[in-house]
């Protein structure tokens, strides 16, 4: 049997790079990924299509018929899908990052809350967090929007070139001010599927456990393989 675990890909334009959710390289076993025509970052992350629904369902079916082990996304804004996804499909599928949030919240001091740290914080609302069961869980939310790390991730038409050190300090710099702002937090989860290349960067910057899509999915993986 296949030990891959197969990705839902929004039909996105910038580059993958090694710790991305998207290229082969950031993990130790294979990948099938599925591009879901139509589902772009402006229709997920800048809003949501709830018409999208059907075909990440369908995408999903193919895959497992396809063998893989386990199934995640390239967004942590389908969040919002989880219930529905699990529910197509019968092996495990995890939409988000988010999904984090359950089991760091416990192994925190009872005075601290998780940071999420996500690619556009005015649109990731309750539905969402709800979507993977995390309403409940003390959080607060920090977001890079407005920032060039937003407009790359996000194929915005008024983008910057892609540059890797930039992108960096940017997340540094927001984590950095995230943990000035809110000295509460005792773990960073990272929302956005592309923000795994930086976690390294983060966790040295803020001396806080970072996690991210790629964590939880070695995690997920190592129950399956």
């Amino acid at each position: 049997m296949s030990q891959e675990l197969g990705i839902l890909m929004l039909d996105t334009h910038f580059p993958r790079i090694n710790g991305d959710i998207g290229n082969p390289a950031t993990f130790s076993f294979p990948i099938r990924k599925k591009i879901v025509c139509g589902a772009t970052p402006a229709n997920i992350c800048l809003s949501t299509d709830l018409s999208l629904l059907t075909p990440f369902i369908q995408a999903a079916q193919e895959l497992e018929r396809e063998g893989v082990r386990a199934i995640t996304t390239s967004c942590g804004f389908l969040a919002i899908f989880q219930k529905e996804l699990a529910a197509s499909v019968s092996i495990p599928l995890f939409t988000s990052s988010l999904m984090n949030a359950s089991f760091i919240y416990p192994m925190l001091n009872y005075n601290q809350k998780v940071g999420i740290i996500t690619i556009n914080e005015k649109n990731l609302t309750e539905k969402h967090l709800n979507g993977v069961g995390i309403d409940h869980i003390p959080k607060v939310i920090w977001g890079v929007s407005e920032t060039d790390f937003g407009k790359v991730f996000t194929d915005s038409p008024d983008a910057v070139p892609f540059d890797y050190d930039a992108l960096e300090q940017i997340m540094v710099n927001a984590a950095v001010g995230f943990q000035t702002a809110h000295p509460e937090i005792g773990a960073i989860v990272l929302e956005c599927t592309n923000m795994p290349p930086f976690a390294k960067a983060i966790e040295m910057a803020t001396h806080l456990p970072v996690y991210s899509i790629v964590s939880l999915a070695n995690y997920v993986m190592s129950g399956v393989s």
